[in-house]
């Protein structure tokens, strides 16, 4: 019921418009209101604030059908939107941090963000350098983020510091619920290879002070909240790659088979079919691989070595599918305002956040 909800809401309120939110590079707050009122924006959230407390295959669905948009930018926010910034909330928060902020993120009216990467931290997140100093009945945060993806048109930014200027590593850091209207706040929007509708930004905090109750979780110990969140925003990185690959050979299979060349469809050529097949396969198998994963962490069973997998496998297939498919398309695919062209801009990320490709196979390696 899930997947053919979203799939009608993403053909009919989302694919007819996408086009312009990239020339606008910006998505309208509207299409977040629209989701909340139709309950997708509450999935990973409890009942009593909004939500409906499903788990990792529902984002495994939700993250899948909103790849078959072919729109990697929308995806991408309102996907940290639901499963990798505002979650962090529920699974940490105070029941006050619950009621303040929860319903209207659920309804679509507050947008939040997750600013961990930083200039010389991204994949490496022990590295993190932005700190934060109780002061009084405050904590002070100075520092910087980068790539933090709806930080320009959001509202509430989940801030990883380091709380602890003297422990090493992973150790001394925390979480913290931050108004992107704080004062001391800078934002800067980024120029992008794609995702153009998603707003991207570099975050400056300058003496940011925000209130002690916003601390999220247990100081010092906000690293392993954010390794918990890493493990569903990597699944549903598998599901967008999933959505994105099945779309890119729909959309392809139905351009050879209509383009006439040597005399007949395109698709009477066996090369032609058997890339196909062959990108087809190769979908498949990282799609079942992640729902695979997805199955486990529904479960409760410990799985960072497949999710690990997941992280690794699944961008790497969706960027040979893209350009394999972009190839059938010929000089067609080269095209600004083709749907591969795009997507194949779009993917190209997906190897890097998240965990990069050659930290994710490291992850693997240790668990052989």
């Amino acid at each position: 019921m899930l997947r053919e909800q979203v799939r009608r809401f993403v053909e009919k309120e989302v694919a007819p418009y996408g086009e312009q939110w990239e020339r606008d590079g910006k998505i309208p707050r509207e299409i977040y209101r629209r989701m909340g009122a139709l309950g997708f924006l509450g999935m990973r959230h409890e009942v009593e604030y909004g939500g409906t407390d499903m788990g990792p295959l529902a984002s495994m669905v939700w993250a899948e059908e909103l790849g078959r948009s072919t729109f990697g930018g929308f995806t991408s926010s309102v996907l940290v939107h639901t499963d990798m910034s505002a979650v962090h909330i529920t699974l940490r928060g105070t029941p006050e941090q619950k009621r303040t902020y929860l319903p209207a993120i659920i309804r679509g009216e507050t947008i939040c963000s997750i600013a961990v990467t930083e200039p010389d931290a991204g994949s490496d997140v022990a590295g993190l350098k932005t700190r934060a100093r109780r002061d009084g009945d405050s904590w002070l945060i100075n520092g910087s983020k980068m790539f933090i993806t709806n930080a320009v048109y959001g509202d509430i930014l989940i801030v990883a510091a380091r709380t602890d200027p003297a422990a090493k590593g992973s150790r001394g850091i925390s979480l913290f619920i931050v108004e992107r209207t704080t004062p001391g706040i800078s934002v800067t929007k980024l120029d992008k290879h794609g995702w153009l509708c998603s707003d991207t930004a570099e975050i400056a905090f300058q003496d940011v002070r925000i209130p002690a109750e916003n601390l999220l979780g247990e100081e010092n110990r906000g690293f392993y909240g954010i390794m918990e969140t890493f493990e569903n925003e990597r699944i549903c990185i598998g599901g967008i790659c999933a959505g994105e690959s099945a779309k890119a050979i729909e959309l392809t299979t139905n351009y050879v088979k209509s383009r006439q060349a040597f005399g007949g469809p395109l698709w009477n050529q066996q090369a032609v079919r058997l890339k196909l097949a062959s990108l087809a396969t190769k979908a498949a198998a990282a799609r079942a691989l992640a729902y695979h994963a997805a199955e486990l962490v529904e479960a409760g069973k410990p799985c960072p070595r497949e999710v690990s997998m997941v992280k690794a496998l699944s961008p790497e297939v969706l960027h040979e599918v893209v350009h394999g498919c972009l190839q059938l398309h010929g000089g067609t695919g080269f095209m600004r305002g083709t749907p591969i062209e795009r997507m194949v801009r779009d993917a190209r990320v997906l190897t890097i956040g998240g965990g990069a490709t050659e930290v994710m196979l490291e992850e693997v390696a240790k668990r052989m």
